[in-house]
């Protein structure tokens, strides 16, 4: 006799398979390690600090137009 399944159940188990195996491929083609991404947080801020520095005027908190 042939086995009884849920034919519901069956489809979402295999659209589950389908999602986790997508995200498994994402993690690797997207995904950052915990050092990469803090390596380019600190060349950001590290740029970010240069160009600052560079400045010919200092920042100002007010608009000019306010005066």
């Amino acid at each position: 006799m042939a086995q009884i399944i849920n034919l519901n159940k069956a489809r979402k188990k295999k659209a589950r398979e389908a999602a986790s195996a997508q995200a498994d491929a994402n993690r690797v083609k997207f995904g950052r390690t915990k050092e990469q991404k803090a390596l380019e947080a600190a060349q950001t801020e590290e740029a970010r600090r240069k160009l600052d520095q560079l400045r010919r005027e200092p920042a100002e908190s007010s608009s000019p137009a306010e005066d």
